[in-house]
Order: structure tokens, then sequence, then C-alpha cells
């Protein structure tokens, strides 16, 4: 069950609301400005006839086929957000600008049904091939740019195709030089001519229909949050780290010497930093990355551990390294521990 108990009272007061009574509005919200920016990078790119419209929802995404963006509906109310960086990890403003422009590379395939010609497909890939919510990765191919944490590109060629379309939209992403020699540039080439082909004709499909909306949202915010848990106890349960973690940081002991603080404390202050790193460069679902690191941190706690102060840094390299090698093991061989 989700750690409502830590959440402030004012927040929890939203707990027992079903979500289409909460009021939510893109417009107005801290959201808007967001929006607006992908606006202006669409027309700095020479789009006169796309605009996807935007749109509140549970998720981030655009649904298949359909020109609009869907938005988490969290991200327009702060009382909302401060609860969804309790469950979860909340998006800053990066993040936010990051996913904006990959769905909105959907949105351009599909309004102008670019998925259908042969050139797209020989690109990307088969557009109607499976989706699988859990895939391998290849870390550091070069067949496909990097944008969203987790080797996104790899997961579908839809996802391959929207994940070049936010490179090539990215303010100062220098992806000409960045991606000089990789087999990607051909395909952020090709969003450039597509780009430049489209960029005075209206789009094919300029609306779209989307799927579940803010105000067709019936069940309550703690209903939500109960849905949406991640459950990675199978995966979380054969960890064994007493032994690592008692090599890396001090012993009980030592916490009576000067310059020492608890390491519990110290790792909750960088999960988020931990787990964004962790997610990017290893592929690991980020559910699962969080919940590792949390064990470690429950463990940390319960052992009574602690980090010398003056070796902070070096030790959140070795313990960002700890946790890494981790998620690797689980992502080649499906598992964290080997037997």
């Amino acid at each position: 069950m989700p750690p409502f108990e830590k959440t402030p009272a004012d927040v929890q007061e939203l707990l027992t609301k079903p979500i289409k009574e909460l009021g939510l509005k893109l417009e107005g919200s801290p959201l808007e400005k967001y929006v607006h920016a992908l606006y202006r990078d669409i027309e700095r790119k020479g789009l006169r006839h796309f605009r996807p419209a935007c749109y509140l929802t549970d998720e981030w995404g655009c649904p298949s086929g359909e020109p609009v963006v869907g938005i988490p509906f969290y991200l327009a109310d702060p009382k909302l957000a401060a609860l969804e960086r309790d469950m979860n990890d909340l998006e800053d403003e990066r993040e936010i600008l990051m996913y904006l422009r990959h769905e909105a590379g959907h949105a351009f395939n599909y309004a102008y049904e670019l998925y259908k010609s042969d050139e797209w497909r020989t690109l990307f890939g088969p557009f109607r091939r499976a989706y699988k919510e859990h895939y391998r990765p290849v870390p550091f191919s070069r067949r496909y740019v990097r944008h969203i944490a987790g080797w996104y590109a790899q997961k579908h060629p839809d996802e391959d195709f929207a994940e070049t379309f936010a490179v090539w939209l990215t303010p100062r992403s220098g992806w000409r030089r960045k991606y000089r020699g990789w087999p990607a540039l051909q395909k952020l080439r090709y969003v450039d001519r597509v780009a430049h082909r489209v960029a005075d004709q209206p789009p094919l499909r300029p609306m779209g229909a989307t799927d579940v909306t803010v105000e067709e949202m019936d069940v309550t915010v703690e209903q939500f949050y109960q849905q949406h848990a991640p459950d990675e106890a199978q995966a979380i349960a054969e960890l064994a780290l007493d032994a690592d973690l008692a090599d890396i940081l001090l012993k009980p002991s030592s916490r009576r010497r000067k310059g020492i603080r608890s390491a519990s404390g110290w790792l909750a202050e960088h999960r988020k930093e931990i787990v964004d790193k962790v997610t990017y460069w290893t592929g690991v679902r980020r559910p699962l990355v969080r919940a590792l690191v949390e064990s470690i941190e429950q463990r940390v706690q319960a052992l009574g551990l602690a980090v010398e102060t003056a070796r902070e840094s070096a030790q959140l390299v070795e313990m960002t390294a700890y946790a890494t090698t981790l998620a690797m093991n689980y992502l080649t061989r499906g598992r964290f521990v080997q037997p």
C-alpha cells in the first residue's frame, strides 16, 4: 500500500476526493507555461500548422494514431504534485519539457501519418510491431538517439521516432554534431527533411481523440495511487545487501566520532539523483530502480550505518556504482542476485 501517512495533512484531505471533482484545468495551471514553451519550440522549427492539443489525464501519453498529448493530472496542482513526489518521483522542469517534446513527436507522426510511408518503416521499423512494456535495450547502441532515460528509443519503432523528433526539436541540442557518424543521424536527417517538407502543409489529421480525460476520472486520488503502485516485491525480496553495505559505509560504533552522520538520511537526500542516473544508464525501469534504492536505504537504517562527511562525494559515487551493478545484473540476467 502507498505510504499515505507520510504526506502532509492538507494533502491527505485530497485522498478521498474523486479526481474528476478536483476542478483541475490545464489553463491557468503551472503546466501552461510548459505547453507554451513546447509550441514556441515547434514554431521555431518552422512547423506553422502543427499545434498538438494537450489535455490532463492519468499519465504521459499520446493515444496510438491520435495527434494529441496527454499530461499527468498531478502536475496541474501543487498539492497533488507534492503527493506525487512522496509516492514516486516528481518531474522537474527539464523532465516536463523532455516528455512534452517526446509526446509531440508521436503527435507529429500521427498528424502527418508518416508511419504509413515506406521510408519511415525502413528507418524505424514496422509501426504495428508488438509493443512490449518491459524490454531489454542494448546500452550505448548508436542506432538510436538518447533522450528519455532508459534507452527509451529502443522500446518500439514508434518510440524511436518520438525520441528522434524530441532530440531534433530541443533547442541547442546540437544534434548534427552530437550524432555525427552515428547510424541514428540518418533518422534525425529524415525528421529534419520531413519537417521542412510539411512546414506549410496542414496536418492530414489536425485533431485527435483523447483517451481518459481528467473530467472522466471517477477514482479518488487514493484509489489512483493504489491502482498504480508498482509491485516490485518479488524482485526486491531476493536482495542480500548487509555485507556489501557494511563494506561501503561505516559501522554503528563509528557514529560517536566527529564528522560522522547517519547514512540513511544522507541516502534519502540523494535518492532521486541516484535513481535518475541508474535508470538513465542501465535502462532498468524506473519503479524497480527506485524500489532498489529504497531497499538500500531501509537496510542502511536498520544496520545503523554512517557516512563520513569528508568523504560523502566519494561514497556517493561508490553507492551509485553499487546500485548500477545490481541493476545491470537484473537487466542482463533477470535477477539482482545470482545463485
